[in-house]
């Protein structure tokens, strides 16, 4: 049987901002990319997320960013490589005692917005936050953009790595996502999405913008928290992959 994790962003709130529906989510998804604080999320916000994961038996991972809360994490910037090391051991080490006090631990690792998007093809940044991530735990698993170079690169350097897909974005026929300034770069159809991600669990193809086929291989997919119909979005995804007879679980495990 064919087998895929679905994750979203969430611990995203911040104070009276209110951002995403996290115990929806988690009712709906195998895994949970919580914010650590530095693209999003506040302390207090973040530990009620991996409270709620715990008590849903949803894998948690340390969803990294750039220190930019102004822009949300989808800013790009220039770091040296000392720095967005630092950076990234800094909000994995805050998150694991986090979830250590919610009774859990982080298994994986994914990078948000801008960074995700400038290590796909920056080996320098790359390289960076892969060594951030071995310092910490080298059995910690990092999700990255399907097709990018960052996969064999950390494979290379000895960190598992997964390949991810993203349900409400579109594609080029590249097989890399539509930059967000395009028009038609998100989509907002549940059930057009939930049928675009079936087909590409079952044959590996999604639909391009241009209509073209483009082939992606994914162990995840990837709903975003923040989008206005995220939570309708996850369960049609959810309930046709169920019917398909597609199991639904997280790739890297709940790890007590």
């Amino acid at each position: 049987m064919r087998a895929i994790d679905l994750n979203s962003d969430l611990g995203e709130s911040f104070g009276a901002w209110s951002m995403g529906d996290d115990a929806a989510m988690l009712e709906v998804v195998t895994s949970a990319n919580i914010a650590c604080g530095f693209h999003a999320g506040d302390p207090a916000g973040i530990l009620r997320t991996l409270k709620a994961a715990v008590a849903k038996n949803v894998s948690v991972g340390a969803h990294v960013a750039y220190p930019d809360k102004v822009g949300f994490g989808r800013r790009n910037m220039d770091v040296t490589s000392e720095e967005l090391t630092a950076d990234v051991i800094y909000q994995i080490g805050a998150l694991q005692g986090l979830a250590k006090a919610a009774g859990t631990s982080v298994s994986y690792v994914k990078p948000h917005g801008a960074l995700y998007n400038t290590i796909a093809h920056d080996r320098r940044q790359a390289l960076a936050v892969i060594a951030a991530i071995r310092a910490v735990d080298p059995t910690l698993v990092l999700v990255a953009l399907a097709g990018s170079e960052l996969i064999e690169l950390a494979r290379s350097e000895g960190l598992p790595c997964i390949a991810e897909a993203f349900a409400d974005r579109a594609y080029t026929p590249q097989g890399t996502l539509v930059s967000r300034r395009e028009p038609g770069a998100v989509l907002h159809d549940p059930q057009l999405v939930a049928e675009r991600m079936l087909r590409l669990v079952q044959d590996g193809t999604l639909e391009a913008i241009d209509g073209s086929q483009t082939r992606i291989q994914a162990d995840s997919i990837c709903v975003h928290g923040d989008s206005p119909a995220a939570v309708e979005m996850a369960r049609a995804l959810r309930q046709v992959l169920e019917q398909a007879n597609v199991a639904l679980r997280p790739f890297a495990g709940v790890r007590p």
